[in-house]
């Protein structure tokens, strides 16, 4: 039997969970998706492991990878383990404080030195052809694992993705080459960049947050976003003038842009998911040299970033920050649709006449196709969003793989 073609490239600038549906229902579509993911993520899990390597979160590339796996090949029991998690600190015997939890932190790391060993139970029920990759790669995070790691709340998978970029001396390629490879993913996933950086941001009123955790409780209107070497909540660092940074855009990603047949900025947090992928040197000229249609998917219902800001506002900020690497690029090198469903969804400061011919103004087409979930203004329904979507790319019919 010959294998189905994989179909257009669409490129994603994504991050979160906000496309994790999307990504699943896509691959009946195109198993040529590719998704530049976020790697600057300074909460739960991804924040232990920061702290202890000063390495890119990985947090958002496990659960990307993890949505892309072909599930009619890899096993239940490979899926559950790399999205397990240890318990959280706040089920110690004694509470949140005291001889109780640094017990339980005790407990919590030999239970992990206890999974590096083949006769661990959490490998009695998985084909060894998975097992013993990620018994492999999670010795290897256990070899450099630090003393005073924090294990609460730890994930598995996340712990497998460290130690191999660990093992391969920093570099992510070989372990996302891999780790797509062991679980049959329909698509590619890459991060942004291969460096150790965090999210910042100045606000309204001129003060400065630093990590992406804090993006939750903004209490003033983001001006401008930024990269920097500044760790968040550590005392006694230079002033952030001072280490506000441009990293290149990781080759790999750069060759995957100029191959898309679309490229899209999707459905998401707007600032710690889609934006920060545009900061790195290099996204804005990638973009705009790229001759395919150019995508954003606003959206519906709630997002605690936005303060507010109205779709045509999204639109003037990613197109400002896209023009910080390309500030001669006309709008029509950078953004083409806002795909929007009006009648179903739920959007900052709606998509009334103003709005409308804000975005006309700017140069930018406003298509609508129903999207939304009818009982749920907060969710895009994946099979409608990706027909939507598909539609828009030159040479495809929206035609479905038989498998």
């Amino acid at each position: 039997m010959t294998a189905p073609a994989p179909g257009p490239r669409l490129v994603f600038f994504t991050g979160g969970t906000a496309l994790r549906d999307l990504s699943r229902q896509l691959a009946a579509f195109t198993r040529n998706s590719v998704h530049l993911v976020t790697p600057f993520d300074s909460g739960g899990s991804s924040a232990a492991l920061r702290r202890a390597f000063a390495m890119p979160a990985v947090g958002d590339m496990r659960n990307r990878l993890l949505a892309l796996a072909d599930c009619e090949l890899v096993p239940s029991s490979v899926l559950d383990f790399c999205a397990s998690r240890l318990p959280d600190r706040e089920k110690a015997p004694n509470g949140a404080d005291g001889a109780g939890q640094e017990n339980m932190r005790r407990k919590l790391r030999q239970e992990l030195e206890s999974m590096g060993k083949k006769n661990h139970a959490v490998w009695a029920d998985m084909p060894p052809d998975f097992a013993g990759p990620l018994r492999l790669h999670l010795n290897f995070f256990l070899q450099r694992m630090p003393p005073d790691f924090d294990p609460f709340r730890a994930c598995l998978g996340n712990l497998v993705l460290a130690g191999g970029y660990l093992h391969h001396k920093r570099d992510f390629s070989p372990v996302t080459a891999f780790f797509s490879r062991l679980l049959h993913t329909r698509g590619v996933v890459l991060p942004i960049v291969g460096e150790s950086l965090h999210l910042a941001a100045r606000l309204a009123d001129g003060s400065t947050v630093v990590g992406q955790h804090h993006f939750r409780h903004l209490a003033q209107p983001v001006r401008q976003l930024f990269l920097t070497v500044h760790e968040p909540d550590r005392e006694g660092e230079r002033p952030l003038e001072q280490t506000a940074c441009r990293p290149p855009l990781a080759p790999i990603c750069s060759v995957y842009l100029r191959s898309a047949a679309a490229i899209c900025y999707p459905m998401g947090s707007f600032y710690t998911s889609v934006l920060a992928n545009l900061l790195p040197q290099g996204v804005g000229r990638a973009v705009a040299q790229t001759p395919c249609p150019k995508i954003f998917i606003p959206n519906s219902g709630r997002d605690v970033e936005l303060q507010g800001l109205t779709v045509s506002r999204q639109v003037e900020m990613l197109l400002r920050h896209l023009r910080e690497d390309a500030p001669d690029a006309p709008t029509d090198s950078l953004l083409h649709h806002v795909l929007a469903d009006s009648r179903n969804g739920c959007y900052e400061g709606g998509l009334d006449a103003a709005e409308r011919q804000a975005l006309e103004r700017m140069g930018v087409r406003l298509t609508e196709r129903d999207m939304v979930c009818g009982n749920d203004p907060q969710r895009h329904d994946p099979l409608l969003t990706a027909r939507a979507l598909m539609e828009l790319v030159p040479g495809s019919a929206g035609e479905v793989f038989l498998t």
